[in-house]
């Protein structure tokens, strides 16, 4: 396997997990209390993102959806990408099955899944 930075088309870090919760206010109140994560929130953005002081992985919490059950695994990987369109399209001639193109509120997204079914998602959102 070629290291990341000889791959046709790399990406950043994994830096982000999407957390379905039908509760949000819980979630922030738990891991702002019994781990350190401060909430932030766009204007007009349902997602609100956890990020600790010091760094590390940013927790999005996102409404859960009716057909989502609590303590189903309910996360996707997020992949930082500058240019969602032209991600997508070489995973498409990789063969990777990806979805279509979304627009956000100023960010770009496109959703795909790993081998074992696992939502993944390339997302502009960390350069907005």
């Amino acid at each position: 396997m070629a290291p990341a930075s000889q791959s046709p088309n790399p990406t950043g870090p994994c830096s982000r997990l999407v957390m379905y919760c039908h509760d949000i206010d819980a979630m922030v109140a738990f891991y702002s209390t019994h781990f350190g994560y401060q909430a932030f929130t766009r204007d007009g953005d349902r997602i609100v993102e956890l990020r600790r002081a010091d760094g590390g992985l940013i927790l999005m919490l996102h409404p859960a959806g009716k057909g989502q059950k609590a303590g189903q695994s309910l996360i996707k990987l997020v992949f930082d990408v500058e240019d969602v369109e032209s991600t997508r399209n070489t995973l498409i001639k990789a063969g990777v099955d990806v979805g279509p193109i979304h627009q956000a509120d100023n960010y770009q997204f496109a959703n795909l899944k790993d081998p074992a079914k696992n939502s993944v998602s390339i997302s502009s959102r960390a350069f907005a």
